[in-house]
């Protein structure tokens, strides 16, 4: 790796999983702005990560596609070891999640194996991987986009605040291990956010009887948060899992 110039900061290779949704392409804009190359992850949203990546690449930046399930361990392996195998991932968000909501008594099995597959499992599956090669460098950010669901609970998410949940005390052990080797790791936890998957669950009028602030959060609002989480501004924050969620908690 190298400075493109003495005025512009280390460009780094960085990874977003999840990037077919809303929170997910706004960090991928925003690190892309900062000047990382970027890997624009997805799995169903296929279609929509290779029109991010279009979109990156059209607009100056450098970004390319990884399509794969991280719930698929020998899969996620293979994938990050061949790239790793040219360049290190120093710049890790692990944003992939899912959401299959009921109440517990009728929550079926395969609810709960799903969530916590994708969150937390893929959170393994993604993370491990990388962090020997980032180590190797003496320098990398991992951040977990996690909700706040995992701080408070939520009705109807047994499943997805314990996915989550379990992020928050990966993050915070994971940070001891890796504090002496220039990596750090931390976890934003969104409240309500304005993209399709919460328009559904969050009519304008629950929105303001749960947020102080009465409005969602914007995705660029998680974004700038995880920007600065990458950046090397924020190299003694370690551990902490940081709530964006307009006074909800």
């Amino acid at each position: 790796m190298s400075r493109d110039s003495p005025d512009k900061p280390m460009r780094r290779l960085a990874l977003v999983t999840g990037a077919s949704g809303g929170i997910g392409t706004a960090i991928c804009r925003r690190l892309a702005a900062d000047g990382h190359e970027i890997i624009v992850h997805g799995h169903l949203g296929a279609e929509r990560v290779q029109t991010l990546v279009d979109e990156i690449n059209a607009s100056g930046g450098l970004a390319r596609a990884l399509i794969l399930d991280v719930t698929d361990r020998e899969r996620c392996r293979d994938a990050l070891e061949t790239i790793v195998a040219e360049r290190p991932v120093q710049i890790l968000v692990n944003n992939a999640g899912i959401h299959d909501d009921a109440v517990f008594p009728g929550m079926r099995a395969e609810q709960w194996a799903r969530v916590l597959d994708v969150s937390l499992n893929g959170f393994f599956n993604i993370t491990q991987p990388l962090t020997l090669p980032m180590i190797r460098t003496r320098w990398g950010r991992i951040i977990s986009v996690t909700s706040v669901s995992a701080i408070t609970g939520n009705r109807g998410q047994v499943n997805y605040s314990a996915a989550k949940g379990a992020v928050h005390s990966a993050t915070r052990s994971l940070s001891l291990e890796l504090a002496g080797r220039g990596i750090t790791v931390n976890a934003v936890a969104p409240g309500i956010v304005a993209t399709a998957m919460s328009a559904a669950h969050f009519p304008p009028e629950a929105i303001a009887r749960l947020v102080p602030m009465k409005r969602a959060g914007r995705p660029e609002e998680i974004a700038d948060v995880v920007a600065f989480l990458a950046s090397e501004a924020a190299s003694y924050v370690s551990g902490q899992i940081i709530g964006v969620n307009g006074g909800m908690i």
